[in-house]
């Protein structure tokens, strides 16, 4: 697995957009959201619409981040902190269904719902290949989310206003050529001193992969220093590659 962005022909940008302000609902989410999102972002210094988007959820600290760019080779800044409202299970990956963990590891948004239970919701791609070797080979569990109506069984719920605004961002970076929406989910903040402590903590009364949990961390301090992206490949033993 790698986290890329491609282009998209502006038919495909045009009808994509198109697509998603002729669904009543969201139509209706564009003209709540839009013109408050282009004033947030001249506020920041930051071009509308994005051309890339990346998020960053942190479990422990129960926070969403919002990065964006207007071209691929450009340094990533950061746009907004959404809370997240609630959440089930612990702290490390999610391996079965049924475990009400949320996962934690390397994903993309590769389903836009607007039609969702809780409002609206963006779907994340677990189990990925990594999960589909070190989860349970027959009941690895799906359907993971982004949403709204701040509830939860292993997905990853923000308050109906902030999904409003998240959608729509998704929706022009994946119009503008994003196919892959990477959203990389950690168990804490390694730079919050509390946030580790509990992590060492909950580390001490469990078994861990060392190597998985080095994994999350090298990808957290490569992006703190350089607001890019490394490369994340998988091996045949499940285990995250980093570049």
């Amino acid at each position: 697995m790698a986290l890329s962005f491609s282009v998209y022909s502006s038919d495909a940008q045009t009808s994509f957009i198109d697509y998603q302000r002729g669904l009543l609902k969201i139509g209706e989410v564009f003209s709540r959201n839009e013109e408050n999102l282009k004033k947030q972002f001249a506020a920041k210094d930051i071009n509308w619409p994005p051309q890339g988007i990346y998020l960053r959820s942190f479990k422990y600290d129960r926070v969403i981040e919002v990065w964006v760019r207007d071209k691929q080779k450009e340094s990533f800044k950061l746009f907004t902190r959404y809370p997240v409202c609630a959440q089930s299970g612990t702290m490390g990956p999610k391996r079965m269904e049924g475990d009400f963990q949320v996962p934690e590891g390397f994903y993309c948004i590769n389903e836009f719902n607007p039609n969702s239970r809780y409002h609206l919701s963006l779907g994340l791609n677990y189990p990925n290949a990594s999960d589909r070797i070190l989860s349970d080979s027959l009941h690895p569990g799906g359907e993971i989310y982004i949403h709204g109506n701040c509830v939860s069984v292993g997905c990853i719920p923000i308050k109906d206003g902030p999904i409003e605004e998240l959608y729509i961002l998704a929706s022009y970076a994946k119009a503008n050529g994003q196919d892959f929406i990477p959203v990389h989910v950690f168990p804490v903040k390694y730079d919050e001193k509390r946030s580790m402590d509990f992590l060492l903590e909950s580390e001490k009364k469990k078994a861990i992969d060392k190597q998985f949990a080095e994994r999350l961390k090298q990808v957290f301090s490569f992006f703190e220093e350089k607001k890019q992206l490394p490369l994340i490949a998988i091996n045949g033993k499940g285990e995250y590659l980093v570049y």
